[in-house]
């Protein structure tokens, strides 16, 4: 018998059945808006999100009905980044301001109540690729081939010099009025210099420059107040520590060859860099959870190891992932699914043991084999998890490009097909409609007249 082929082999995609009884998301409401791809969701408050992408749009939507409340235009071309910026706890007025930055090298600032265009800001000689709030200074940044910070007021109260013709691609605060920046493969740190009786101006001052990976960042999130993640085109994974910026643990060994397949040459000639792109990160108090390719891994921050894993979550690339509460995983990806997964605590056998290519962070070097039998026993008979798929949500025609969440009003996902859906729990909505219901009865007195 002839064997396989390598390049055409991978990893089964798990299945659920048509009786997906764990899944709450039985009733969809499907929300037409857009006329081009569908990119960006973000939650305006508890009942609230707007919707923003290729066509230049930006919409407010009602989370619990699905109505459309505002369609804001201003840009002429595609949004590339879109963030909100509340008001502060002190002032009175509560009005929330939404900024979108687009290709047309513009950033407009919304009223997000009226949908007013406060300002439009159209100075930029780059298109700006990413949006910060600072709300401990009442300041934001905008990150496209330079740098620069503005206060509420739309000033510019300073910028760096330019950077680079790739264009900074992600952006998070860290402690000690910092920020760090990803630039193509480059981390760079930079310090806010707010004004003081000395100096009477902002200024923003290059700190350090990190230069550990190795291709393209293209994820970059807080973990907690101690320590950022980073995830890079061919796979690497890299924990900093927030306050020094050194590196905590690193690895870019996602290749997990099956054992009918030969040599390592061959399957270095199979591995594809999509294959192994970390697209994604959220995180817990525990775990850093990663979207590599077309998998998710569960990264335990505590024990230094992975302890779950789906390899072959999706048939195509993972966009976005999401935790929730009850142990619960969200993904969506360019093969217009999303997958509800439950991390499930399991009894690793001897002959099962978790993965040591993965996330093999123990140390910074090579363990010798000696030293690693205990760590390697440890490994195998100590609690793990899985990952088990526990819905499966079919809707969209194309990829699915992210999704928020609700915990009142259900999961909202938007797409490369134009439309954005709105999931509700079935059983909740169900038991609000026969609420309804009998309000309207007791209303208009036919409720007595029932009984």
């Amino acid at each position: 018998m002839p064997k396989p082929s390598l390049c055409g082999w991978k990893s089964p995609l798990q299945t659920i059945g048509e009786e997906q009884t764990q899944n709450p998301y039985t009733e969809l409401l499907v929300l037409k808006a857009h006329h081009d791809i569908v990119r960006f969701l973000v939650q305006l408050d508890d009942y609230r999100f707007a919707s923003a992408g290729d066509d230049g749009i930006v919409v407010v939507w009602n989370a619990q009905t699905g109505e459309k409340l505002l369609e804001l235009n201003g840009h002429t071309q595609k949004i590339t980044a879109i963030i909100t910026f509340p008001s502060l706890e002190s002032c009175e007025e509560k009005n929330q301001l939404i900024l979108t930055a687009s290709a047309d090298r513009t950033v407009i600032v919304w009223d997000s109540d009226t949908g007013r265009q406060v300002q439009r800001i159209s100075c930029f000689q780059s298109t700006v690729k990413c949006l910060t709030v600072l709300q401990r200074l009442d300041v934001w940044l905008s990150g496209g081939n330079d740098l620069c910070v503005w206060n509420r007021k739309l000033d510019l109260l300073c910028k760096t010099s330019h950077l680079s013709d790739t264009g900074i691609s992600a952006l998070v605060e860290i402690p000690k009025n910092c920020v760090v920046a990803a630039v193509g493969k480059e981390l760079i740190i930079f310090r806010l210099v707010a004004p003081t009786e000395g100096s009477l101006e902002w200024d923003i001052l290059e700190i350090k420059h990190l230069l550990d990976h190795q291709d393209n960042i293209l994820s970059l999130i807080n973990v907690n107040d101690l320590s950022f993640v980073t995830g890079s085109h061919i796979g690497e994974l890299i924990i900093w520590d927030a306050l020094d910026w050194t590196m905590q643990a690193y690895e870019r060994n996602f290749w997990d060859p099956s054992p009918q397949l030969d040599t390592q040459q061959e399957i270095k000639l199979c591995q594809k860099s999509n294959d192994i792109s970390i697209h994604h990160f959220t995180c817990d108090e525990e775990n850093v959870f990663a979207a590599v390719g077309r998998g998710l891994y569960v990264y335990n921050l505590h024990m230094k190891r992975v302890i779950a894993c789906q390899k072959t979550a999706h048939d195509s690339s993972v966009l976005h992932i999401a935790k929730l509460p009850n142990r619960q995983l969200i993904s969506c990806s360019e093969d217009g699914s999303v997958r509800i997964w439950e991390l499930r605590e399991k009894q690793q056998l001897a002959a099962e043991p978790v993965p040591t290519g993965f996330f093999n962070m123990w140390g910074f070097g090579r363990v010798n084999k000696q030293a690693s039998q205990p760590v390697k026993k440890q490994q195998e008979n100590a609690t793990s998890c899985s990952l088990e798929l526990i819905g499966d949500l079919i809707g969209h025609s194309s990829s699915v490009e992210m999704f928020l969440y609700f915990e009142d009003h259900g999961l909202v996902t938007c797409s490369a097909d134009h439309l954005i859906i709105l999931w509700k729990n079935g059983e909740r909505e169900s038991g609000l409609r026969s609420l309804r219901l009998f309000q309207k009865l007791e209303e208009n007195g036919d409720l007595y007249l029932a009984v």
